[in-house]
């Protein structure tokens, strides 16, 4: 349990880093004019903080900068949550404003607002991300050559492309196929069809059907084509800008990560419904541990449908960035009420 002096210098310490990307030390605080602490005092309290695990000094003769576990006590009880600023307010007001009829012109461009409101990566993702998933896949053979491929996803929707059946595969090795992708991809989402290909269907596979690799490669295209979720994504190129991430292969992993639909699947399954700020090490995935991940679901008829986050380094503006998304969540709710009804 912190002091409320305690609690006034780590707040003062999280805001100034914020700011200033720069370690904090006792002289600073002392000249604000919220503190009416002494520098002596200040830095047996920060002393006290680090020993907490709440602080962390990068250099001896620096200041202290917040660790994660003092970005999340920060988080969780001292940010000061604030409506949203006027101008910020504006923005999304004229966005609601425009005539757009189409759900991704909506996601496209509420991730552009929310990068440029916050100068941090956005990221939108709509409601087919999580839901859609194969309910059953099928090949009718049209001659020795060819068959027709019928996939049908749990929302009802059917494609039927085209195949070419490689050389030497009999029928009795393409109902084999058909079972096993039966078993193995019924109710599973379609962004993770491929990884399931590749692991537990192609070990199987191995076992009775020659060519394996070619048959896998046939099965990823047919089945994942015009599947791939859509991300939106805007302002990647922001996190070049943050002092964080001048190394370039710091900043290189992140942005391959952004382009990685399976590892930005890791970071938003089983999101719980409302605002969830995730920091550092507490991210699923390596690559952003030095940064942090806010998330906020929007919802129809009290069902979450898709989730907007923001990803920055762990120096955000949290207040900041916690109530546009609120904002932001809560007037696609609205719209998607409007569209709907």
């Amino acid at each position: 349990m912190l002091s409320e002096r305690q609690r006034m210098i780590l707040s003062a310490i999280v805001d100034d880093y914020i700011r200033s990307a720069e370690p904090v030390g006792s002289r600073s605080i002392s000249k604000r004019d919220d503190v009416a602490f002494s520098p002596a005092t200040i830095r047996n309290e920060m002393a006290d903080l680090e020993e907490l695990g709440l602080l962390e000094q990068p250099h001896t003769s620096a200041g202290r900068i917040p660790s994660i576990k003092g970005y999340r006590y920060y988080v969780d009880h001292l940010v000061t949550l604030g409506d949203a600023s006027e101008h910020d307010v504006r923005k999304i007001r004229t966005f609601f404003a425009e005539k757009i009829n189409h759900w991704e012109g909506v996601i496209g461009h509420a991730a552009t607002i929310l990068s440029q409101l916050t100068n941090y990566t956005s990221i939108v993702l709509g409601p087919e991300m999580f839901s859609t998933t194969l309910k059953h896949f099928q090949l009718v053979p049209i001659n020795e050559m060819s068959a027709v491929a019928i996939i049908v996803a749990n929302t009802g929707h059917v494609e039927h492309r085209t195949i070419s059946i490689p050389d030497g595969m009999s029928m009795d090795d393409m109902n084999k196929i058909v079972n096993l992708l039966n078993e193995k991809l019924t109710g599973v989402p379609f962004y993770r069809v491929k990884a399931v290909l590749h692991s537990e269907i192609a070990k199987e596979l191995s076992r009775y059907v020659d060519h394996c690799d070619e048959i896998i490669a046939l099965l990823e295209a047919t089945i994942t084509e015009d599947q791939e979720p859509k991300v939106h994504f805007s302002g990647a190129s922001n996190m070049l800008t943050q002092p964080e991430f001048k190394d370039v292969d710091k900043a290189k992993s992140i942005l391959d990560t952004l382009e990685e639909t399976q590892l930005l699947m890791q970071l938003f399954q089983s999101n719980p419904a409302g605002i969830q700020v995730r920091i550092g090490t507490e991210n699923a995935v390596e690559a952003i541990n030095n940064c942090s991940l806010i998330t906020a679901t929007y919802s129809f008829e009290g069902q979450s449908l898709g989730t907007i986050g923001i990803l920055g380094p762990t120096r955000m503006e949290y207040g900041k960035v916690i109530s546009l998304l609120d904002y932001l969540s809560k007037d696609i709710t609205l719209l998607m009420s409007r569209w709907y009804k």
